[in-house]
């Protein structure tokens, strides 16, 4: 018969095993996140800009990377999630933190000389450089910026937390709320991704309503009622995109982007090469949209979800894969130092990317039209 210290044991060595297991999970599904965002981003940068009807004359095998020598590289999806990631480990859990953290991020990121920088981003950081602070860095703009960055905050964090940090991250850059309405959506996909293996569309409704019940945003929740009726009756992205005017392609604008990447995220919710695919075919902003998508499905199915040819074939540096699996590990055990990296390695690094990207700008001037 066991007796009070022997239960009391096993109550502890049950309690320790449960919180270990739980910390195995999060860790597995900020991995997932984090390479899925890279992978995504980097196997839409090829057709970023490009309707649907050239992107298949200039690429018809989606299924690879096209960006230099069946290689792929990443652009500021990526980037800016990692920054996001470095940004929360250093806050632990404090949202002020958590900003001034980011904002120093932003500020030194530009540094570097990133290619395809948005508008408004860039008009927030020069703002941060001239010292605004960053509640006060933001332009009015409602573009997908802050919607690429927000899927890790929705796997590192709980609702309520979600709701403090999306708000933070996205009113550094913009303040239409319109962009933190769409961020928000974003990060819940990806919260609610994390947790469990498959999310009804109702279940996602239900918890979009109860995050944003206290805001003005029934135009996005009207997209969301459609995008899921869209879902439920089975028809394809591609079709449901047309619907909202996006035959050429996915624009940055973040109701368009929103609503195509939940429709694609519910359809494929543990088929992440399906839904890279099919968020990429469906043109336009594909690097921004696939790396969102990514993001969301690879909180679900983690590392061992993403095609491992894609991840083989990922060249980048120094954010390299493992590099991001570090940075996985430590923001999911929440040690206090962010995962360093070389200033140097990423100017030269973005002075190659810059030069292939050019490349790119002059073989689209080429046929096939």
């Amino acid at each position: 018969m066991l007796g009070v210290q022997d239960l009391s044991w096993t109550s502890f060595r049950r309690k320790k095993k449960a919180h270990q297991l739980k910390i195995q999970n999060k860790e597995k599904a900020i991995i997932g996140c984090l390479l899925g965002t890279a992978v995504g981003d980097a196997m839409g940068l090829s057709y970023e800009g490009l309707s649907r009807q050239r992107l298949f004359k200039l690429y018809p095998a989606l299924n690879q990377y096209h960006f230099i020598f069946g290689k792929g590289m990443v652009s500021d999806d990526t980037e800016h999630t990692c920054l996001v990631a470095q940004s929360l480990i250093a806050s632990q859990g404090d949202v002020e933190i958590f900003k001034r953290r980011f904002a120093w991020k932003l500020r030194f990121w530009l540094l570097g000389l990133p290619a395809g920088i948005g508008f408004a981003t860039l008009r927030a950081i020069l703002k941060l450089w001239l010292g605004f602070s960053p509640d006060n860095s933001g332009v009015f703009s409602a573009g997908n910026g802050p919607a690429m960055r927000c899927p890790i905050i929705g796997v590192a964090h709980d609702v309520e937390q979600l709701r403090q940090f999306v708000k933070a991250a996205t009113h550094i850059t913009h303040t239409d709320p319109k962009a933190t309405f769409g961020a928000l959506a974003v990060a819940l996909a990806a919260h609610l991704s994390s947790l469990q293996k498959t999310v009804t569309p109702q279940a996602y409704l239900d918890n979009l309503n109860d995050l944003l019940k206290n805001e003005s945003a029934d135009p996005l929740i009207s997209l969301i009622k459609k995008t899921i009726d869209s879902v439920l009756s089975g028809q394809s992205t591609v079709a449901f995109a047309e619907t909202l005017g996006l035959k050429k392609g996915v624009s940055g604008y973040i109701y368009h982007t929103v609503p195509i990447v939940i429709h694609v995220w519910l359809r494929n919710q543990n088929d992440y090469q399906n839904a890279i695919l099919e968020i990429i075919g469906c043109g336009g902003d594909t690097d921004t949209t696939a790396a969102i998508v990514g993001g969301i499905i690879g909180a679900g199915v983690g590392k061992q979800g993403i095609p491992q040819q894609w991840l083989d074939n990922l060249w980048e540096f120094p954010r390299h894969r493992k590099w991001m699996e570090k940075l996985g590990q430590r923001l999911a055990s929440c040690q206090q130092s962010p995962l360093p990296i070389s200033f140097t390695a990423i100017f030269l690094r973005n002075l190659i990317f810059i030069i292939i990207v050019l490349w790119h700008g002059f073989r689209r001037l080429l046929p096939p039209y």
